[in-house]
Formats: C-alpha cells, sequence, structure tokens
C-alpha cells in the first residue's frame, strides 16, 4: 500500500518484496507454480482435480505432506502450495510443470478532488459517464468498512446481472453487510497464515472488514456515494464524493497488518482472480511488489490475465520518488499513475506580540486549542538547539513554550519528538521544503512556516524581551496555487523493467486527499489520547489510482466497447501540463518546471478524456509481440500470456502506446528511432488531423504523414515518427532526462486535440 498521512511520510511504505522461504519446517515454504495447462491428462474433469492429485502423490522422508493453498483460475495456468525441498524436486520432474516461484510479500505504496478534476453534475464527464453507474470496481487492499455513510447505497438499481460475486462472512463481518453500493466483499490470507503470521485482533480481522483504513480510504475514493459535512476535525469539510459515486465496489482484502503490514503474492493473484471470475470491470492496486521481470511479479501476471478480459488495471507507481528509475507497476498493460496536489492547503494563522505582525503557516492540529500569549523559545546561537536536534533543548528552557526551529533535513520527525521530550507546549518550524510538514499524529500543535516567515519569527524572537504568540488553527485554504505539483514522494520513470514505455502514464489527486476510514483506527493524537475519526486526510500514490480508476469508470459506463489500452490513450492524450497560474506543472522536490519522467503524459483531465477524438488502441497480440522484442523466453512469455502456442516472428518493442521515449545510453548524447503508430478515429463522423511537433534544442522530429484522414467512427490511420536526439555537450534537465517536447494532432476544422509526450532520457 502506498500512502503518507498529512504532509508526510506515516510508514516508509517503499514496496520491497521478500522471499518467503521456511515457515512451519525447516525447508518448507509457499511457492506459486505455474503449469502447462494443454498437458493435463484425459482422465481429470478439471486442472484443480489435476492439481490436488499431484500434491496427494508427493512423498517426504519427514513425513510431511504438501498444503494446497489456491488454485488459479483466469491470472494464471497453475496453483500455489506449502512445499518442501523434496517436493520441489518431485514435483519440477511432473508433466507440464513449467516453472516455480517463491511467494514474496508486497506492501501498501474526498471533498475538493472531484472539483478540482473538473467535474460537474450538470455537463461532462459526470452526465456523460452516467456517474459511472453500474460499472463494477474492484479495490484489491486492506478491506473495507462497510458501514462507513460512504458506502451507502441510496437511490441505486438493482446489482447487475452479469455479477457473480459474494459478501463473505468473517470476523466482525457479516455478510448482510453488502448491499447495492458494495456488493461483494472476500478476503484472502492463506499465503501469509503459511509464513506463521498471526491474523487475529485486535491487530487485524481475519475477515474482509478494513482494520488499517486504507482500502476504504480508496475504495471511498474511487467510487464513494456521496456524504454532506465530511471533514477531517474541521478541515476540508464539505461533501465527499467518488470519482464514479453510482460505481459499484467490490473489496479484495489481501494486505493485513501483523508483524510485517504486507499482501503476499500467493494471495494478491487469489484476489485479482477472484475478481476476474467475479465480473469485475475496472481494478485499482495500491501495492506493489518489487521490479523483477514480468513473469515473476504477481501485479503484472494478474494484470495481463484482466486485459484480456477487458479489465482495466490501475495501479500506484510507488512512493519512493524524487529519484529515476524508481517505479513500480510498469507493465505496459498496467496504467501507472502517479500523485499530485489538489488546489487546497491547510494553514494556521500566527500573531506575535498581542498583534505586531501576524503570518500564515500550514497545520492539520486537529483542535482548536486555544494558544493565546504564550511564551517563545529559540535556541540562538546554538546550532543544536535551533535545529532541535536530539537531547538539545533543555527542558528548564523550554517547558509550556511555543519552540521555533529551523527544519533540520536530515531530522524530520525526530525534532518534533525532541520538543515533545523537552516538554513544550507546540512548535514552529521554519522550512524551505514545500513537502515538508509534521503529521498530525504528533500531540502538540505544529506550524510550519516558509523561511521567509522564519526569518521574521527568528529576529522578533531575538530582539524582543518578552516574545509571545497566538495560534488560531482549523484554516482551509481553497484556491491555493500553483496546483497541481507533482508530489515530493511520487516514484518517477522511466521503468527499469521496460525503459522503452514512458512511465508514469499519468498524474492524479494524491496529496492530502480526505475520504472515509475505518472509525476505530486513531492516527490523531492530542496529548495522550487517540481521536477517531470518520473521514481522514491521507497522502500518497495509493491515493492516485483510485482517482484514475474512477475515471476510467466514468469512461467505461460511456464507451463500454473501449478496451483497457483505449481508455488509458484517452486519459493520457487529453491530459493537461498547466497548473492552475497557467504555468508549468512544478516539481515540488526541484520547484521548477517538471519532466514527462515525473508526470507522464500530464495531469488527468475526465471531461477531455470523454471525447478524445482519436485512440491509440493495443491488442493482446501486440504485448506478445512486446515480450518476444523484450527478449523473454518462451516459457516466460507462456507464463504471462498463458499461451502454449504463440511465435515471436513479430518481435517488437514498438508498442502502439500514446507516448513516446528515446533510450541514451550514458557513453553518448545522441540516438535516432523511428516510431511507427495507428490512430483509431472514435468519433460518430469522418475528420481529418494535422500533425504539429514542439521540440526543443537537441531534438529533430519528421512526422509522416504530416495529415491524416478518417471515413468514419474506428476507422484507422498510420503514421511514422523519426526522432533524432543530438544534446551535443548540453547538460540534462536531471539525472536522467535528455530533453522532450510533444506531438499533438489537431483536428482540421475541429476541437479535438491528440497530444503525446516525446521524451529522451538515459538508460539505468
Amino acid at each position: 500500500m502506498e500512502c503518507f498521512t498529512p504532509f508526510r511520510l506515516l510508514y516508509l511504505l517503499l514496496v520491497l518484496s521478500i522471499p518467503m522461504s521456511a515457515s512451519m519446517a525447516e525447508d518448507l515454504g509457499t511457492y506459486i507454480i505455474h503449469m502447462d495447462k494443454s498437458t493435463m491428462p484425459m482422465t481429470f474433469s478439471s486442472h484443480h482435480d489435476w492439481y490436488l492429485s499431484m500434491l496427494s502423490s508427493m512423498s517426504s522422508s519427514d513425513g510431511v505432506h504438501p498444503t494446497h493453498l489456491y488454485t488459479y483460475n483466469h491470472v494464471l495456468d497453475g496453483f500455489s502450495a506449502v512445499l518442501s525441498r523434496e517436493h520441489l524436486d518431485q514435483l519440477e520432474k511432473m508433466p507440464g510443470f513449467l516453472a516455480i516461484h517463491a511467494d514474496t510479500f508486497g506492501r501498501f505504496h474526498t471533498t475538493r478532488s472531484p472539483r478540482f478534476l473538473g467535474l460537474d453534475k450538470n455537463a461532462g464527464s459526470w452526465p456523460e459517464g452516467k456517474f459511472g453507474e453500474d460499472v463494477i470496481i474492484g479495490i484489491i487492499d486492506t478491506g473495507i468498512w462497510p458501514e462507513s455513510e460512504s458506502f451507502k447505497d441510496k437511490g441505486m438499481g438493482p446489482v447487475p446481472d452479469r455479477w457473480r460475486g459474494a459478501c463473505e462472512s468473517g470476523v466482525e463481518f457479516n455478510s448482510s453487510y453488502c448491499n447495492r453500493k458494495l456488493i461483494g466483499a472476500r478476503s484472502f490470507s492463506k499465503g501469509l497464515k503459511q509464513q506463521g503470521l498471526i491474523i487475529s485482533t485486535p491487530d487485524d480481522y481475519d475477515s474482509p472488514r478494513d482494520f488499517l483504513g486504507h482500502g476504504t480510504h480508496t475504495a471511498s475514493t474511487a467510487a464513494g456515494s456521496p456524504v454532506r459535512d465530511a471533514n477531517y476535525f474541521g478541515y476540508a469539510k464539505g461533501t465527499a464524493i467518488g470519482i464514479a459515486p453510482k460505481a459499484r465496489l467490490a473489496a479484495y482484502k489481501v494486505i493485513f497488518i501483523n508483524e510485517t503490514d504486507t499482501a503476499a503474492a500467493s494471495d494478491t493473484l487469489a484476489g485479482m482472480d477472484q475478481a476476474i471470475a467475479d465480473g469485475v470491470d475496472l481494478m485499482s492496486l495500491s501495492l506493489g511488489f518489487e521490479e523483477t521481470t514480468f513473469e515473476q511479479n504477481p501485479i503484472a501476471v494478474g494484470a495481463f490475465a484482466a486485459m484480456e478480459k477487458g479489465i482495466f488495471v490501475s495501479c500506484a507507481a510507488g512512493n519512493s520518488g524524487p529519484e529515476g528509475y524508481t517505479m513500480l507497476n510498469g507493465a505496459p498493460w498496467i496504467t501507472t499513475i502517479g500523485a499530485g496536489t489538489i488546489d487546497r492547503d491547510y494553514a494556521a494563522d500566527v500573531t506575535f506580540d498581542g498583534g505586531i505582525f501576524t503570518i500564515r503557516g500550514r497545520s492539520v492540529y486537529p483542535e482548536n486549542v486555544l494558544v493565546s500569549n504564550v511564551s517563545m523559545y529559540f535556541g540562538h546561537g546554538n546550532r543544536s538547539k535551533e535545529l532541535c536536534e536530539d537531547f538539545a533543548l533543555d527542558p528548564k528552557d523550554v517547558a509550556g513554550k511555543i519552540v521555533f526551529c529551523y527544519f533540520n533535513q536530515s531530522g524530520g520527525p525526530s525534532q518534533v519528538r525532541e520538543v515533545v521530550r523537552a516538554g513544550a507546549k507546540g512548535a514552529i518550524i521554519s522550512s524551505d521544503s514545500e513537502f515538508f510538514i509534521f503529521p498530525s499524529f504528533f500531540s502538540i500543535p505544529l506550524v510550519v512556516v516558509t523561511p521567509k516567515d522564519g526569518d521574521l519569527v527568528k529576529d522578533y524572537i531575538i530582539k524582543s524581551e518578552n516574545p509571545v504568540v497566538d495560534v488560531k488553527f482549523l484554516i482551509t485554504v481553497l484556491g491555493s496555487k500553483p496546483a497541481p505539483q507533482v508530489a515530493w514522494f511520487s516514484s518517477r520513470g522511466p521503468n527499469n523493467r521496460a525503459p522503452m514505455i514512458l512511465k508514469p502514464d499519468v498524474l492524479a489527486p494524491g496529496v492530502n486527499i480526505l475520504a472515509a476510514w475505518a472509525p476505530k483506527r486513531a492516527l490523531t493524537f492530542v496529548g495522550d489520547n487517540g481521536l477517531l475519526t470518520d473521514y481522514i486526510l491521507l497522502s500518497g500514490t495509493s491515493m492516485s489510482s483510485p482517482h484514475a480508476v474512477g475515471a476510467a469508470a466514468l469512461l467505461k459506463s460511456a464507451h463500454p466497447d473501449w478496451s483497457p489500452a483505449a481508455i488509458r490513450s484517452a486519459l493520457m492524450t487529453t491530459a493537461y501540463l498547466l497548473d492552475n497560474t497557467v504555468g508549468s506543472i512544478i516539481d515540488m522536490d526541484t520547484g521548477v518546471a517538471a519532466t514527462p519522467l515525473d508526470f507522464g503524459a500530464g495531469h488527468i483531465n475526465p471531461n477531455m478524456a470523454m471525447d478524445p477524438g482519436l485512440i491509440y488502441d493495443i491488442e493482446v497480440q501486440d504485448y506478445i509481440n512486446f515480450l518476444c522484442g523484450l527478449n523473454y523466453t518462451s516459457k516466460q512469455i507462456k507464463i504471462i500470456s498463458r499461451r502454449s502456442k504463440f511465435t515471436c516472428d513479430q518481435a517488437n518493442l514498438d508498442l502502439n502506446y500514446p507516448s513516446f521515449i528515446v533510450l541514451l545510453n550514458n557513453n553518448t548524447n545522441t540516438t535516432s528511432y523511428t516510431f511507427k503508430r495507428v490512430l483509431t478515429n472514435v468519433v460518430n463522423s469522418p475528420s481529418v488531423y494535422r500533425a504539429s511537433v514542439k521540440q526543443p534544442s537537441g531534438m529533430k522530429v519528421n512526422v509522416q504523414p504530416s495529415m491524416v484522414s478518417f471515413a468514419g467512427k474506428y476507422s484507422k490511420a498510420e503514421f511514422n515518427m523519426t526522432v533524432e536526439i543530438n544534446l551535443g555537450y548540453a547538460r540534462p534537465q536531471s539525472e536522467y532526462i535528455g530533453n522532450f517536447g510533444y506531438l499533438t494532432w489537431w483536428e482540421v476544422n475541429g476541437t479535438h486535440v491528440v497530444k503525446s509526450p516525446i521524451v529522451s532520457a538515459f538508460a539505468l
């Protein structure tokens, strides 16, 4: 799962997979076994029976028998089981055996965001997409809190007849909790349990019920019903509503809070497999596994099967930014989402000496406490005290006071812990980092101010004989600028497993998103008291993915015949590149213009995506040709595609993708590549488009033909685009970006504009 508490890291949620080898016996481990289904003997009525027969035939010198966990029917041909080394040796010799992978762990990476996305009940993608009516979204996450107001089914019609799912009973969860909004809820934990991990209250529920709150938050973001007066302790008050509020939800719990707060690959595959069987139209996964080759990545394998069924899969890009090549979930059949800010901020007004001057800082302190005429402290002249370093403050100096200190880049939350340890009443932090503010779960009033304001505070304290301060909290600022910005934590491209595909695909809201929460889970404290809430502010690419899947649900409702690639294309080619100051989207980390390695094609614009004019479509065989182009072996391709018969005669790394990237090696600043693309008209009329290229210095682009015409809906046109890069001796803008431009197809005598980024980047 990928999420942060307001403004700052809640957990270090870098998604690192850990091979799982030993469990109950010294050499027992959980494994995912891939089989060649075509070799199943005729004596078996199903491949499930075949797998069980194989397991029952295995012997072990210590008398330990194999344990079957899951049979997979859609995401792969095979099963998962607990096996010993002797079992593995026997299995590898059996007919039909293809490959085996050890189970792995993966970790988990609103009132304003719908309006920020331009959603309006009277015009645009909400009414055109019927608010996502009857589209079914599967959320693969930490489960769901079914009693939340966001999952009420008022005004919703009967569950679609095509739905094949169920609502499971379990610990503190009854099948009756589902309704016409929440139409399915299941739980998958066999893989985790086989590692000796205990799932029990008070740590978590062995059922679909959400203990952590993350799955509840993502589900309500994607498709929550409208809830008036939702707020986070007075902040962000308004009507909380999902991006596709009339869509149906199905929750698949695969992440559990225990010693590791992780998901097992075997459980994740089982959840995705069941979602496909149940009949979801879209999936969102705000979690990830280590970037391995695609056949070893459970999400990549499961998403390929979903794509074949026409299911759109949205995934969080990861929270390992701002460095390059930190992308997760980079398979080209997945739509990968980065995180951006929205135009809402949270503030406190700080007044000095009864009104000499007032400054506004950032804060999400959850109480309207009275901070009036409180003495201040600043450790002037002692650098350790100025930075509030560990054990630097003397309680005799700071007890009961508001401490002012400068942000220590290497200190972070430890500075606040030091303020708390010393007995201070609160703290004002001067930080030059746009992204930095302390999380609300610290128990004292906190305000972060800019360096300019910080200098005013410092001068005031130094010159005043008795510096005192008043603070007013619970201020929500709407229309803050600039927005969006690329969140500092959002993982950046290129993707190291397939760098010839530009990732992330798009940016979506992912900072300080208000959505539903598990009300028994306290993350916010005042003093020693944990505060419970039904709605909470979270940040992370975890929050971005459900925004994108909600937008995709609107497109799916309006265009049920569109493929997952068509939906992604519409989101990408209509994405915007300018913030609300009409300037380029800014990178929070650097404070300067971001690049497509940060935001992909741009920030999603659901209203424009509803009518993109043209799309870049991709078929299943194209992805197989791409895998061939990556020099994957026949075994690797068979595992991903579940096909026994295929050829690599058309091996090709140039997918019909809506973006373009050329790679430079570290020894040269020059390269050239010719892309081939096919455009499909999705408008009910003939049309003509003209190509226009924005090319920076060091990039030369030639498009042939420069005019394309379409006879009608679904007619196609091909073009080639040659990109020549010569950076000379110019330094790249960042560690990996070379330069970038854009190809735009303008409709002649029409309104459609189809834009794609062209990027040069250095290989890892």
